[in-house]
């Protein structure tokens, strides 16, 4: 009986080609995953959460943490729409003055004995208009969008003006101050639990239906669209009316939470709603964005703003550090990609 030594397997250069490419294609994944926006996002969202916890004691404090969402429920609400609206290329600078002036009009109504109950269908209904004439302004008479809402912030926020002149409106039925201040469960604040069912509607219509596709295609390329057979002007229009009607709902939230109309309400919201897209992914050339992004965006922010305000830092400096995660948030999978294209 004879012993052999055993025969050495030779690896053919096509399997070894083909155990090296594998590897490439997986690597390339996780680092396409780890580098997406989204990705970041959620790594911010964690690293600011997890600082925010460690250098402020009462940050973890539930009751506390459920009140925090009420800094940015409304403003979120009407990030939401706006995404849509940036991603099929338009975008809207109105939407405070559609939140003031549809304010005004629940409590013009409210003023003249109209029932609780007609008050968020009048808000509601006035944000829709709004919405309808910025969608008429650009899409019948070929207007830019931002040239249009520049005007009618003014526009909106100057009948509001008027209106109230000096006074206020005050004295909220009970109904607008339980879902403004009021939580589900003695601990969930009402608004945010709105807001995620609204995320879970939008993020719904957007990345599962023919409706959503359709507004990546105008996003796209509009031309390629109308060519295709999509109402072009039809979507445009309809997305201005969503968001002027989630600006009324966020009006009626806002004045039940705030209990009272005043000239100078939710000024200077349009920035922030636009921060909060732009950070969550969207791309202000259109096309391109996701529901969660936002949100996720939405949740980074508020995390960042209520740190700040436990901490005492003047609201000017939670501008700095907004402006800072919106930077780095922008720069980093751009980063990450040149990398990778490098290598």
């Amino acid at each position: 009986m004879t012993n052999e030594a055993p025969t050495p397997v030779t690896e053919t250069p096509a399997a070894s080609t083909s155990r090296y490419v594998i590897a490439d294609r997986q690597g390339f994944r996780l680092g396409a995953a780890l580098g997406s926006w989204e990705s970041m996002l959620a790594l911010l969202f964690v690293a600011a959460f997890t600082i925010c916890a460690i250098v402020q004691p009462h940050f973890l404090d539930m009751v506390n943490l459920a009140d925090g969402t009420f800094n940015f429920s409304e403003k979120a609400m009407i990030a939401l729409p706006m995404a849509l609206l940036i991603i099929c290329r338009e975008i809207d600078i109105s939407v405070s003055g559609i939140l003031a002036l549809s304010s005004v009009a629940v409590g013009l109504a409210h003023t003249n004995g109209a029932p609780p109950e007609v008050l968020l269908p009048i808000a509601i209904a006035t944000g829709t208009a709004c919405g309808w004439l910025n969608g008429i302004m650009v899409t019948r008479y070929k207007l830019p969008s931002i040239v249009v809402t520049i005007g009618t912030v003014s526009l909106f926020r100057g009948l509001a003006s008027v209106v109230l002149g000096d006074k206020a409106f005050t004295g909220y039925p009970q109904l607008m101050t339980d879902w403004g201040q009021g939580y589900f469960f003695g601990f969930i604040p009402r608004e945010f639990v709105v807001l995620l069912v609204f995320a879970l509607l939008f993020a719904g219509f957007l990345h599962c239906t023919t409706w959503g596709r359709r507004v990546y295609a105008i996003g796209n390329n509009p031309v390629a669209a109308r060519f295709s057979g999509i109402p072009v002007d039809s979507y445009r229009l309809g997305l201005f009316m969503l968001t002027g009607a989630m600006a009324g709902l966020a009006a009626w939230f806002l004045t039940g939470r705030i209990g009272s109309t005043r000239p100078n309400i939710a000024m200077g919201w349009e920035l922030e709603v636009i921060t909060m897209v732009i950070l969550g992914g969207v791309s202000i050339a259109g096309g391109a964005g996701t529901i969660g992004g936002v949100l996720l965006a939405v949740l980074t922010l508020g995390t960042v703003t209520y740190g700040l305000s436990l901490a005492n830092i003047p609201g000017i400096y939670m501008t700095i550090v907004v402006g800072i995660l919106l930077l780095v948030t922008i720069a980093l999978p751009r980063l990450l990609r040149g990398r990778r294209i490098a290598k």
